[in-house]
Parts: structure tokens; sequence; C-alpha cells
């Protein structure tokens, strides 16, 4: 597998969002983020708050540029907060280093892509995009 296609980003989200029903969780956003960075499917669910998509974006985002789940990022910006302010800042805002996404990786442990959520707290927003990547017979990371 050489990239994610559009199929399996729609599944992913739509598979999160499924995972967030069941779960009985507030109204989410799901994105989902090719392997540059680029939008492959965004969903977001009735009566979620407007700022849910450009937040599940910016957690994919870090994932995908930093190479690491943002439960990972959160843990390093503790750690090195300057170093983490000043990567929000070069990209403009859109770097969110908070739990709440997790990289999308195929059978061999290629980065595809990153998928992020929010709606919920950061564990449910995690869970819900480890779901949508298996749903979709990917792995995560």
């Amino acid at each position: 597998m050489t990239a994610l296609t559009l199929a399996q980003a729609n599944t992913i989200a739509g598979a999160a969002l499924e995972a967030s029903q069941k779960a009985g969780y507030k109204p989410m956003a799901v994105v989902v983020l090719d392997a540059s960075g680029h939008l492959k499917s965004a969903q977001r669910e009735d009566e979620a708050s407007m700022f849910r998509v450009d937040i599940a974006t910016g957690k994919a985002w870090a994932a995908i540029g930093m190479g690491a789940a943002s439960r990972v990022l959160g843990q390093r910006a503790k750690d090195n907060p300057n170093f983490f302010v000043s990567l929000a800042a070069t990209a403009q805002g859109r770097f969110l280093p908070q739990t709440g996404a997790v990289l999308i990786k195929d059978s061999q442990g290629k980065v595809l892509g990153a998928v992020g959520a929010s709606g919920g707290t950061g564990d449910e927003d995690e869970a819900i995009c480890i779901a949508g990547v298996v749903a979709a017979g990917l792995q995560h990371g």
C-alpha cells in the first residue's frame, strides 16, 4: 500500500463516529489527513461545536508532523514547553499536541496519515480514532 485512499479515510471517520455514538459520547468531529498532512476526510456530527473540526485537524496535523500519536506529543510538550510553543507558532496555530489523534499505518508499519477527533475527553477522542483505524483494517501508532 502506498497511500491512504479516500475510501479508507471515509471508513476511518465513519467508524470513529459510530464508535462514539455507541459509547454515548458528546457530538464529535473526526478528521483524517494523509501522510503529507493534507485533508482526506472530515466529518462533524450534528450539534458538535464549531471548533471541533479545527481542533481535530490540529491534533492530527501534530501527529503526522512529528510522527507520533498526540498523547506522546502531549507528554513531550510537558518536558519541553518552549519547543512546542515554537512549533505551534511556526505551524500558524495548526499544531495541537493534545491527546486525541493517532497515526495511521499499513501492515508493514509505513505511516499513511493520521486521524484526530475532538468533542470528548482526550481519552474518548483517542479511543474513537483507534476504532476507526482498526475498522479500516489498518494499524495505529
